[in-house]
């Protein structure tokens, strides 16, 4: 092909922009924009090849250059549609699996650079870092999981999330500790979260980046799986087989931040494209990346179709939206005189507080049925409440208040435990402004913070049963739960993204398993039981008993199902002193079971247990007519199911 006819196939071949998506790009509402830019499979005249296209609105000129033109970044020049900012052609003869990058020339200062395709779905395995064209056909077999997962999904079900790293969950030892690849994973992983009874996973960031250490934080690639694991079809895979094992799958997503990699977003065609210009506004100190422009249309257009195109492509049942927190502060992490106030003179970010909740409104439109979920980390009102009420219109929000001060009262000393009472209580007083969800995350157990087990204090004995009941006060308390992998065997260790979870300890230590057969049991009773999650986010299915007990550092509550018919019983001994006789009001006559007890010597525990049924005395206590003596074992927590057969 000489050259002159590979330009004219350029300029004449086909087009998938139409003059209304251009325009609905431009305008900042254009929210499946990827099936139009980048690359795409296509065919002109009965000739097979690729149909390229870019947004680069200051470049002076846009050409393709791959594996299959020698890399040369004249060969294949791209064509300006009006003054739209949009470069596109049509390349005969590629197919599926070719290189590229885009080549683009700036208007400015001579700026020459390669580009990996913003809206790729596919790339190179790092440190390589070309795109690849790549298609998406994938036959799904989930059909019955989509169909019901509303009632999987909703704020009155049962939510236990599991949170994965991908690289580091398993590994192979005898292969160089290579990482597992997403169709090795996908039998090993679903085979052990259905054991474990959790309902959910949620993977950290698969979306390409190019540093491993940053746990897929530094997203580049905003439409593409890491290649690390494997090709876009074999992400597919792996969560079309968690789905039809009855697993959930939530993805991590970072739309607050990027990073400043050459080949990635940063300066893309000469100006600050995606990110703002103004350092003030646009660089993240804590990062040291970069934050995109949410005033700027067709970056609005970019990461909404980015969160889509996760949930349509790939079926996830939902997004974990990273860092809202510095989305929403102007000041976030920055000192006076760092930082530029909105026009009315605030700290609030006007600009990412209507991104964020245009986001929510079109996902939610599309997909009623998924969860948005924010790590949003101070008290910024009405997060989950919907944007006709003036909230943002997330599903659900972390609730990093209960994480820190539960944290900090279990790494205290069991003697200095009733001075600090209220770090137990305080979260009741806002619990239900919020849809919540608990977080045990990967924060909390990396950057020398130490593993859940770690920071337990006591002898080995006593670390296990404090963790154990950790786990158990998460169940109790209202709210969906969270637990990073490693907490559910008491990892010694700190996680090491470069490394496997120690898998060993569970065969070679009975506590460790003691406390894997711990969570999967909590998992089954929160699961099955109506009135530990149906009315999770409603004042109503919960209630103290007594929340004062301070002097021997002991809580009682109750959780209740939505008609009132099952009722559980929670008391929890924050001391190794063990409590004999210990008094509770109940509502009512009846018979209780003791259901669950973290101290039963299949957990790893001394094996101080109460009968099988006991009945309601008629002895006032805790202002109620009824009650029951009870044993508290150290360190422990039990769960009593009322028996309204025998009431």
């Amino acid at each position: 092909m000489t050259p002159k006819t590979r330009k004219k196939l350029l300029t004449s071949g086909p087009t998938l922009l139409s003059e209304e998506d251009i325009y609905l790009f431009n305008e900042g509402s254009h929210f499946r924009i990827h099936e139009k830019l980048g690359a795409h499979l296509a065919v002109h005249e009965g000739v097979e090849g690729v149909y390229f296209a870019l947004w680069a609105p200051d470049a002076e000129g846009v050409s393709v250059t791959g594996d299959f033109n020698g890399w040369d970044r004249s060969a294949h020049p791209l064509r300006p549609r009006a003054s739209s900012g949009i470069w596109d052609g049509f390349i005969p003869g590629l197919g599926r699996g070719a290189l590229y990058k885009f080549h683009v020339r700036s208007r400015h200062r001579g700026y020459r650079v390669d580009k990996a395709d913003p809206f790729a779905v596919h790339a190179e395995t790092p440190p390589k870092t070309a795109s690849v064209v790549w298609d998406l056909h994938y036959d799904w077999g989930d059909a019955d999981w989509l169909a019901g997962r509303r009632a999987r999904q909703g704020l009155d079900a049962p939510m236990s999330v599991y949170e994965v790293h991908l690289g580091s969950w398993m590994r192979v030892p005898e292969e160089g500790n290579r990482s597992l690849t997403y169709r090795e994973l996908a039998p090993k992983l679903c085979e052990y979260v259905r054991r474990l009874g959790f309902t959910h996973v949620e993977f950290l960031p698969i979306m390409e980046h190019p540093f491993g250490g940053s746990w897929g934080y530094q997203t580049t690639g905003y439409f593409a799986p890491t290649s690390r694991f494997g090709t876009p079809q074999d992400f597919m895979h792996l969560i079309d087989e968690l789905h039809r094992s009855g697993i959930g799958v939530i993805l991590d997503w970072v739309p607050s931040h990027f990073p400043a990699d050459e080949h990635g977003l940063a300066y893309f065609d000469g100006t600050h494209l995606f990110e703002h210009m103004d350092s003030r506004k646009g660089f993240h100190p804590d990062w040291k990346s970069l934050i995109f422009n949410y005033g700027r249309n067709e970056v609005r257009s970019f990461l909404i179709s980015s969160a889509l195109f996760w949930l349509e492509k790939y079926h996830a049942d939902g997004l974990r939206v990273d860092a809202v927190a510095s989305m929403l502060y102007l000041d976030y992490s920055r000192k006076p005189g760092e930082w530029i106030p909105n026009p009315f003179g605030g700290r609030e970010n006007l600009d990412a507080i209507s991104f964020l909740r245009r986001l929510n409104e079109e996902v939610y439109r599309s997909h009623p049925d998924v969860q948005m979920i924010a790590e949003e980390s101070t008290a910024w009102p009405m997060v989950s409440k919907p944007t006709y009420l003036g909230g943002l219109g997330f599903g659900l929000k972390w609730d990093m208040g209960w994480m820190h001060d539960t944290l900090l009262y279990m790494a205290k000393e069991p003697v200095h435990r009733r001075f600090h009472h209220d770090q137990l209580t305080f979260r009741l007083l806002y619990a239900f402004t919020e849809n919540f969800a608990l977080p045990l995350s990967h924060d909390e157990v990396a950057h020398g913070k130490g593993s859940l087990l770690g920071k337990m204090p006591g002898d080995d004995w006593q670390k296990f049963a404090n963790l154990r009941l950790l786990l158990g006060i998460m169940t109790a308390q209202p709210g969906k739960k969270l637990l990073f992998m490693g907490g559910e065997i008491g990892q010694w260790r700190e996680w090491n993204h470069e490394g496997s979870l120690d898998w060993h300890l569970v065969e070679q230590e009975a506590a460790h398993g003691g406390v894997q057969r711990w969570t999967g049991d909590l998992n089954a009773f929160y699961r099955d039981e109506a009135a530990l999650h149906q009315l999770d986010c409603d004042p109503a299915g919960f209630e103290w008993v007594d929340c004062n007990d301070s002097d021997q550092s002991i809580l009682c509550l109750l959780r209740k199902s939505r008609d009132g018919g099952r009722v559980v019983l929670v008391a929890a001994n924050f001391t190794p002193v063990p409590r004999h006789e210990y008094r509770v009001g109940v509502p009512g006559t009846g018979f209780w079971k003791e259901a669950l007890n973290s101290d039963a010597q299949e957990y790893g525990g001394s094996g101080r247990r109460n009968p099988a049924l006991m009945e309601a005395e008629p002895i006032p206590f805790h202002g109620r007519d009824h009650s029951l003596s009870l044993t508290l074992p150290p360190l422990g927590i039990v769960f009593l199911i009322k028996e309204p057969s025998l009431s």
